[in-house]
């Protein structure tokens, strides 16, 4: 029987409200067995670009990335909030280590081809180093994922966070048991955007379809969906969206089933 993992994604207000981030990292701490925090923060890439005269462009949730913005993105999520968060779990006794996707060739990515957009500075993951994470989480290290990967010409990629976790998770599938969490302001995928309690309990490929269609589901939801789906069906054993108290016992929450 493979050992259980836990891969946690924080995102949205959840990494900005310093109180939230603090409670949700206390539970954090508190899972038994091995695991790994990925963030996203592109809330605060699009404010500290914004100081600095540089505007924000997104198709379909996603970023459009030029030079300029994938410098921001370099400072702001392998930086100031990676090293933040990384410093956190240690004065909580979690002893953790900050990544991108070039640290031991752990994400390789291509940079996403033009089509009908051009998404600049946008990479997919192909290639998770899971050996390398493996070693990390032997010794109860806590390795803590930016959403930044790398192509192996060395050019470091935007990369959605959402993905960077499942990517992870289905990667780290054939080692372990793995579960996966997302983080956010929400309890879960709402079937109203105005009520914050009609939090949908479950859902399969076939809900998902009907909400897209609906449009109840649109923007930023739906590649984080996407990617939900991705990860049930490559090997990821259980995939959970909700808020800051996603962790607790008895939480609200959305559970992705095939």
């Amino acid at each position: 029987m493979k050992p259980s993992l836990k891969i946690v994604k924080i995102g949205g207000k959840l990494i900005e409200n310093e109180a939230l981030l603090n409670s949700f990292l206390d539970d954090f701490v508190q899972l038994n067995g091995p695991k790994i925090l990925c963030h996203g923060g592109g809330n605060k890439a699009t404010e500290v670009a914004g100081k600095l005269g540089n505007e924000t462009k997104m198709v379909d949730g996603r970023r459009i990335t030029d030079k300029d913005s994938m410098e921001v993105i370099t400072m702001v999520y392998g930086g100031l909030l990676n090293k933040n968060i990384v410093a956190k779990l240690q004065a909580k006794g979690q002893n953790a280590i900050g990544l991108c996707g070039a640290d031991g060739n752990v994400l390789i990515s291509k940079r996403r081809p033009v089509k009908e957009i051009d998404y600049g500075f946008v990479g997919d993951v192909v290639k998770v180093n899971s050996d390398f994470i493996a070693n990390l989480l032997s010794p109860g290290i806590v390795p803590v994922f930016s959403a930044i990967s790398c192509t192996e010409e060395g050019v470091l990629l935007n990369t959605n966070g959402d993905s960077v976790a499942s990517e992870i998770a289905i990667a780290m599938s054939k080692l372990y048991e793995t579960r996966l969490y997302f983080c956010s302001e929400k309890k879960g995928v709402l079937k109203d955007i105005s009520d914050e309690n009609s939090v949908i309990l479950k859902m399969d490929s076939e809900k998902y379809k009907e909400l897209v269609e609906a449009k109840v589901v649109t923007d930023g939801m739906l590649p984080k969906l996407h990617n939900c789906f991705q990860a049930i069906d490559r090997g990821v054993k259980s995939v959970l969206l909700g808020d800051s108290g996603l962790l607790k016992k008895n939480s609200i929450h959305t559970k992705i089933v095939k």
